[in-house]
């Protein structure tokens, strides 16, 4: 068969599959993602049906999808957002970081992986999926919640350290020198200011040079942009993502609320592909070997991210219900764990299956402590409240009527 034509079929198969395990997640409520992994695992090496004419392909589409994927998040935020985020939520943010990154690095250095692995493994654990997340809350009708802010605000600061992190673990994992990775990251902080200071300045300009009545030339222009800044930010060793979220940010208004709904379905298939490219680059044979490392973990930070919201929450003022919805919110990993294994691979490949095996836990988890959390802290408290309430003495009546 030609090799056109079975990329074709191939590809027509995956992406077929795709919309089908989609439509399936739907109904049951429930996150696609681990579904897309999944489907990896059987498309890929040492899989059901491994493929091949279109592996090249999958691989571009997977780049293309995290690009796609950030810019997204960063259109949904605007400049002064993200510094009155800055201002209101840092301590809650350095927080989440020590109570979520610290597991993972801890784990790696265990498992003998040593210091670049602690530090992917870290992101790893590190980051929820807002993905997830925002799904999540629209799935319940929490989005209009008192506590929804202050989710949201953990999210956006993890996004932003993300322009600091990805740099620093891009450098470690080329092996650059201490000189390098400083000149790296400095790249990276000064290019992060210069968007900020620009959109908070000048915003209304950049958006009005994209702005476009034609929704193809908004489009063309918004997806063009995005992917040579990406580009750029990739040869300069910042990293692709991070300049799609800076770009994300960089527009607002008409054109953010625009670009956001016709890049969207976009977003949707290309995110998807890079779920599947993951896990075909991760032999299922890898993934029972670390089936307990990743549930143990998964339970340890389940519970660090759980304590994360529940303290985001109280320093915000909400209500003890509120702080436990917040906390059990945030458990879910996706997008942000895949891409930083998916960096990391190369050099520690143990960390891919670990990764797989750890986001498919969580996104399944996840879902359920959003729900669950809340009701069963109120119920065991009730119980713990009623077990510590002192017995009430008997009325004098009472005592009459039992000797008679």
């Amino acid at each position: 068969m030609h090799n056109t034509t079975a990329m074709l079929i191939e590809l027509g198969a995956i992406i077929l599959a795709l919309g089908l395990l989609g439509r399936l997640a739907g109904r049951v409520g429930f996150s696609p993602i681990p579904l897309y992994l999944l489907a990896g695992l059987a498309f890929g090496h040492g899989g059901i049906l491994p493929l091949q004419a279109s592996e090249e392909f999958v691989a571009t589409g997977a780049e293309i999808g995290v690009i796609l994927l950030l810019l997204l998040l960063g259109l949904e935020y605007s400049a002064s957002d993200l510094v009155t985020n800055l201002k209101t939520q840092y301590p809650s943010g350095a927080v989440d970081f020590v109570l979520n990154a610290l597991p993972g690095a801890l784990a790696a250095l265990i498992l003998g992986w040593g210091p670049v692995g602690a530090v992917a493994l870290a992101g790893v654990t590190w980051i929820s999926s807002s993905g997830v997340i925002a799904k999540v809350l629209g799935d319940l009708g929490r989005l209009g919640n008192r506590e929804t802010p202050v989710i949201l605000g953990v999210l956006v600061i993890e996004d932003l350290a993300m322009a600091v992190y990805l740099p620093i673990l891009t450098a470690l994992l080329a092996g650059v020198s201490l000189a390098g990775g400083s000149l790296t990251l400095l790249i990276s902080l000064g290019t992060v200011a210069a968007v900020l200071y620009l959109a908070l300045r000048h915003g209304r300009l950049i958006s009005k040079a994209v702005s476009s009545d034609n929704a193809e030339m908004l489009l063309l222009v918004v997806l063009g942009l995005t992917l040579l800044v990406a580009g750029i930010a990739q040869e300069l060793q910042v990293s692709a993502a991070v300049g799609a979220f800076l770009v994300g940010i960089a527009l607002s208004g008409e054109v953010a609320e625009g670009a956001s709904s016709l890049l969207t379905p976009l977003r949707d298939l290309f995110a998807a592909v890079f779920f599947v490219f993951f896990g075909l680059s991760t032999d299922p044979a890898d993934i029972p070997p670390v089936l307990v490392p990743a549930l143990v973990l998964a339970v340890v930070t389940a519970l660090t991210k759980t304590a994360t919201g529940w303290y985001a929450a109280r320093r915000a003022g909400i209500k003890t219900a509120g702080r436990w919805r917040a906390g059990g919110t945030l458990v879910a990993r996706g997008e942000f764990s895949i891409v930083i294994a998916g960096l990391a691979v190369g050099v520690e490949p143990r960390i891919g299956p670990l990764a797989t095996a750890y986001v498919l836990i969580l996104v399944i988890i996840g879902p359920l402590t959003a729900r669950w959390t809340e009701p069963l802290a109120r119920r065991l408290t009730r119980r713990r409240t009623a077990a510590q309430a002192p017995v009430a003495p008997a009325e004098p009546a009472d005592i009459v009527r039992t000797n008679s």
